[in-house]
C-alpha cells in the first residue's frame, strides 16, 4: 500500500509518503516539508496565535492535498509538543478538522519516545543489544532505553531546541550569561531522569535521531546527507564540547554558513548543542551513532504492524 504519515512538529510539518507492506522495509516515495516553526507562533499565554492557526491550517491542507495527489491509501497524522502544550489546543484541532478534514491526534511525549525507539531498534536490529536513544526536537527531548522493541524506560522533557532558543537565548549572538543559565537549566532537567535509566545498566549502543543531532554530527565532520542513508555517522562528546563555545560565539548568520546547517535551524543549533552535550555527559556517553529513522518511521512501522497479513 501507499501510506502517508503527516508529522505536525514544533519546527516542521512533514508529509512522508512510503510504499510499504507488513514485513518489508518502507520505501520512501515522496516528501512534502514546510518549516512552520509553530513553537515560535505562541502568544504570552502559550496559545497558538490566530496567524499561527491560519498558517497551520493552510500547510496541513496543502499536505493533505499532496497525499491525495500521490495516491495515498491512508494517511496517519499526528501532532507533537507545540500543539500538545498549546493552551488553545482544542480550538486548533477543531479548526484543522473543520477546514482540512484532517482529524489530528496528539502524541504524548512518552509515545514519541517509544515510537522513535521502535524505529531505531528496527534500523539497527537485535544485534545492537541494549539501546539508548536520544531525540532532540523543536519542543522536547525524548530519551528511551531498552533491549526489546518496546523500551524499558521512556521520558520526554521540555528541552526542545526551538522552545529553549525562544525562552532562553534572545541575543544574536547570545549573552554568555544566558548561555550559562540555559546550560544549568538543561542539565538539571536531564539529571532528574538519569536514575530512572541507570538501574537498567549500561547500554550496548547509543544512538540519536533528529535534525539537531544530524547537523551537530555534520559540523563535527560526519558525512553529508547526500552520501546516503547507509553511511555511518557518529558524534563524539569531545567534538561537541569543542563546538559548543564556538557556536555560542557565532551569530545566526555565521552558524547558517556551517556545513549542513539550514537557515531555518541555525538559530536553534546552540540550544540543541547544549542539550546534546548535557545528555551525553550525564549519561556517560562518549560517542553515539546517528540513526536515519526516527518518529515518522516509528509511526509507519507501528501502523504496518497492525495491518492484516
Amino acid at each position: 500500500m501507499r501510506l502517508g504519515v503527516l508529522d505536525v512538529g514544533s519546527n516542521t510539518i512533514h508529509l512522508l509518503v512510503v510504499d510499504a507492506h507488513p514485513g518489508a522495509r518502507p520505501q520512501p516515495a515522496h516528501s512534502h516539508k514546510v518549516e512552520l516553526r509553530l513553537a515560535e507562533l505562541l502568544d504570552e499565554r502559550g496559545a497558538v496565535t490566530p496567524k499561527g492557526i491560519e498558517r497551520l491550517v493552510a500547510v496541513i491542507g496543502g499536505a493533505a492535498q499532496a497525499a491525495e495527489d500521490k495516491g495515498c491509501e491512508d494517511v496517519v497524522p499526528f501532532a507533537t509538543s507545540a500543539v500538545r502544550e498549546a493552551t488553545n489546543a482544542d480550538e486548533v484541532l477543531a479548526r484543522v478538522l473543520a477546514e482540512t478534514g484532517v482529524d489530528l491526534p496528539i502524541l504524548s511525549g512518552e509515545d514519541e519516545a517509544r515510537l522513535t525507539f521502535l524505529a531505531a531498534r528496527r534500523w539497527f536490529g537485535w544485534s545492537a543489544g541494549k539501546l539508548l536513544v536520544l531525540d532532540i526536537g523543536g519542543g522536547s527531548l525524548e530519551i528511551a532505553y531498552g533491549i526489546d522493541e518496546d523500551p524499558d524506560a521512556a521520558v520526554s522533557l521540555p528541552l526542545g531546541a526551538g522552545r529553549l532558543t525562544k525562552g532562553w537565548l534572545p541575543g544574536d549572538p547570545p549573552d554568555p550569561a544566558d548561555v550559562r543559565a540555559l546550560r544549568r537549566h538543561a542539565r538539571a532537567q536531564i539529571a532528574r531522569t538519569v536514575g530512572e535509566f541507570s538501574r537498567f545498566g549500561a547500554p550496548d549502543h547509543v544512538v540519536a535521531t533528529s535534525k539537531t543531532f544530524r547537523q551537530l554530527a555534520r559540523i563535527a565532520g560526519a558525512a553529508r546527507s547526500a552520501d546516503g542513508l547507509y553511511v555511518q555517522r557518529e558524534l563524539s562528546r569531545k567534538s561537541l564540547e569543542e563546538w559548543v563555545p564556538r557556536l555560542a560565539a557565532m551569530t545566526t548568520a555565521q552558524r547558517s554558513a556551517l556545513p549542513g546547517v539550514s537557515d531555518g535551524r541555525a538559530s536553534q543549533l546552540l540550544a540543541g548543542a547544549l542539550v546534546a552535550e548535557g545528555a551525553m555527559d550525564l549519561f556517560g556517553v562518549d560517542e553515539l551513532e546517528i540513526c536515519p529513522w526516527a518518529l515518522r518511521e516509528g509511526v509507519i512501522l507501528r501502523r504496518l504492524d497492525h495491518l492484516p497479513s
